[in-house]
């Protein structure tokens, strides 16, 4: 066969190809339509948990009397009493003495039975909520902070004694930075 005589053919699997590249993207433009309202639904159902969470600190708040500060991201502290030593900031290591709380009052973690915590401010796999706290703080210094779900153990909580999407309590004191 001559090259004249594959033209034909050649233009028939082209015209194809074209055709079914314009199917494949209306195809794959109504996936990425679906993708979309599925993500803006999650996103908005997130934000109204979130809002019922917030009320339920709000209300732990008012209950307990108490008035914290809130970070951007959710974070409520409050310094109940100041020391004089350094500041904390991210690479120090952190030792602290802690009470971990629900806001039902349900203690779940201790350093009186646990033991002093330590950790690298910003390093370690402590809670995100933890972290941010405690660079708040000065040496010395104690403070109760309530960390929000999604800055404490999120959707499914730790599998042992706090419950998925639980804001914690956490009483602690910045005992020593190195």
């Amino acid at each position: 066969m001559q090259m004249t005589e594959f033209r034909p053919v050649l233009l028939l699997l082209l015209g194809l190809l074209l055709i079914a590249c314009r199917g494949g993207n209306k195809e794959s433009s109504e996936i990425s339509t679906v993708n979309q309202a599925v993500r803006e639904s999650l996103i908005e159902a997130n934000k109204q948990l979130n809002l019922g969470e917030s009320e339920e600190i709000d209300l732990y708040l008012l209950q307990k009397g108490l008035k914290m500060k809130q970070t951007g991201t959710g974070l409520r502290y409050l310094i109940q009493s100041q020391g004089t030593g350094k500041q904390a900031s991210a690479g120090m290591r952190a030792s602290v003495r802690f009470t971990l709380s629900l806001l039902n009052g349900k203690t779940c973690y201790s350093s009186d039975s646990t033991g002093i915590e330590e950790f690298l401010i910003d390093q370690d796999e402590v809670e995100s909520g933890l972290h941010e706290g405690i660079k708040l703080l000065r040496e010395g210094d104690r403070a109760k902070f309530i960390l929000p779900s999604h800055l404490a153990h999120g959707l499914m909580g730790d599998n042992d004694c706090i419950p998925a999407r639980s804001p914690v309590v956490y009483d602690i004191e910045l005992l020593k930075l190195k």
